[in-house]
């Protein structure tokens, strides 16, 4: 296991709500080696005395109590500098040795800068790493520049590239279930499944990253790597192995076989929306403000697509996609909609009215699995069966306390377990068909439609919306967050 992290970006958002936390329960559970040190590196000038204070502030809500918060501070030093200057770096980070892991926990156009810094100093040797935080460009030409230098720096099998959502213990258990189980396995094909959705929905809003969010939009924000990412554990063909590479083969395939948009399909196959003010959670809320700036195309917070597969497996079979903010309900799910049965028998409901099987993995806010049946009430005074919906919950208990998943990302990282992490053609691949996307809607001139905070989205896009939580799974989900 390497024993120093160099954090980049260590005063951002990111580093203090998820990563310096998420270092600190590790710490505690003593799973980081003897002799473990952060190096945080920044731009904002400031003492490592300094630093830790700052920290110390941020890590005092955590539940590891004030000994641990102590224990971790005294392993971290404070560097600044000016992490898009590439000469600057490498003097700055002069007298750092050991088995590094280089964390840029920044913007992707940093990228490049702090890596060629880095190379300049030696931390880019053998065997060092580097874990790049998403996105990697904001399109396929912009991702393959960056890879191209990353790639002139050091190699592919030491750099990791991360997508929390892989790190998450429901999104993991998605291939247990996919490849540990012949029952699901044996109708996983476009024969016996009718669709799929794939939602991801959040209550919060863009507040404090309008100027990010001016340059990506919800498309390349979210559909690019978390939407994609689901899909491709959904869809891939099964793996010879767990090897990375194995596993990483097989989801930038169905990336490959994405049908490319095109322009006089966008009407049916998409939808764009920007929220308003509204009401969450009983609070009012602005809408998306973003300043009109020349050259800078407009962008949605709300996106919903209907993909297809061009392969055996899944020809037929609609992915419909959605993810936005501000929308009713925090949720992250995948719905697997069969077939209904080929004969139907029964005269309660009418055959029309029946509910074909489902599979519903949910994500967030809680993690469960359900398969939802159809099953028998007897009625004797009629004299016929009536069936109706009967949900079965296949979890198990989670543990007291599940690891985030930027604990598990991170002790890969340190430890080298590339498996859960994204590859160079994998993210070319989804930059490719988000291209076309782009292109289709500015082509086609697809507009942004306008939809409350606190709904679902615009009208439009009911259509891919088929399969929103319920009052009782929304209450269930309650009990259990």
């Amino acid at each position: 296991m390497h024993d120093t992290l160099l954090l980049f970006g260590a005063t951002g958002d990111l580093a203090a709500r998820q990563l310096f936390p998420s270092l600190l329960h590790l710490s505690v559970d003593a799973l980081l080696p003897g002799g473990f040190r952060i190096v945080a590196v920044a731009r904002q000038p400031m003492s490592t005395e300094e630093f830790r204070a700052w920290l110390g502030d941020k890590l005092a809500r955590e539940a590891a109590g004030s000994d641990a918060v102590a224990a971790l501070l005294a392993c971290v030093e404070y560097v600044h500098v000016d992490l898009a200057d590439a000469a600057a770096i490498a003097p700055a980070l002069a007298g750092i040795s050991g088995r590094c892991v280089s964390y840029l926990a920044t913007p992707p156009y940093l990228f490049v800068t702090i890596a060629q810094g880095l190379k300049a100093a030696g931390l880019l040797e053998a065997p060092s790493r580097l874990v790049l935080e998403k996105p990697i460009g904001s399109d396929l030409a912009s991702a393959r520049a960056i890879n191209a230098a990353l790639d002139a720096c050091l190699g592919e099998d030491r750099i990791f590239r991360i997508d929390h959502y892989l790190g998450k213990a429901a999104v993991q258990n998605l291939l247990a279930l996919r490849f540990g189980n012949t029952l699901l396995e044996a109708v996983w094909q476009h024969r016996w499944i009718e669709s799929v959705d794939i939602l991801v929905a959040e209550t919060a809003g863009v507040d404090g990253r309008e100027s990010y969010y001016a340059d990506y939009g919800a498309l390349r924000d979210m559909v690019q790597n978390h939407v994609l990412q689901l899909l491709c554990l959904v869809a891939m063909e099964p793996p010879a192995s767990l090897d990375a590479d194995v596993l990483r083969d097989e989801k930038v395939k169905v990336l490959r076989a994405l049908r490319p948009f095109r322009a006089d399909g966008v009407g049916t196959e998409s939808v764009r929306g920007r929220y308003e003010a509204g009401l969450v959670d009983g609070e009012p809320v602005r809408g998306f403000q973003l300043q009109a700036v020349k050259g800078r195309e407009p962008v949605e917070t709300f996106v919903a697509l209907r993909a297809s597969i061009d392969n055996w497996r899944w020809a037929g079979v609609p992915f419909r996609l959605c993810t936005g903010k501000r929308l009713a309900q925090r949720v992250t799910q995948v719905v697997v909609n069969f077939r209904p049965t080929s004969h139907w028998l029964f005269e309660k409901p009418r055959r029309e009215r029946a509910s074909p099987n489902r599979l519903v993995l949910r994500l967030q806010p809680s993690e469960n699995i359900e398969l939802e049946l159809m099953s028998s009430l007897a009625g004797p005074e009629w004299g016929a069966l009536q069936l109706q919906p009967l949900p079965l919950d296949l979890s198990m208990e989670p543990p007291l306390r599940r690891r985030i998943a930027y604990e598990r990302l991170l002790l890969d990282a340190l430890n080298g377990n590339s498996t859960l992490f994204v590859r160079s053609d994998e993210v070319e691949a989804a930059w490719a068909w988000i291209d076309s996307i782009e292109s289709a809607w500015r082509e086609s001139d697809a507009p942004i439609l306008p939809y409350m905070a606190g709904s679902w989205g615009p009208g439009a896009a009911a259509d891919f919306l088929r399969n929103l939580p319920t009052s009782a799974e929304r209450a269930r989900a309650a009990r259990t967050a």
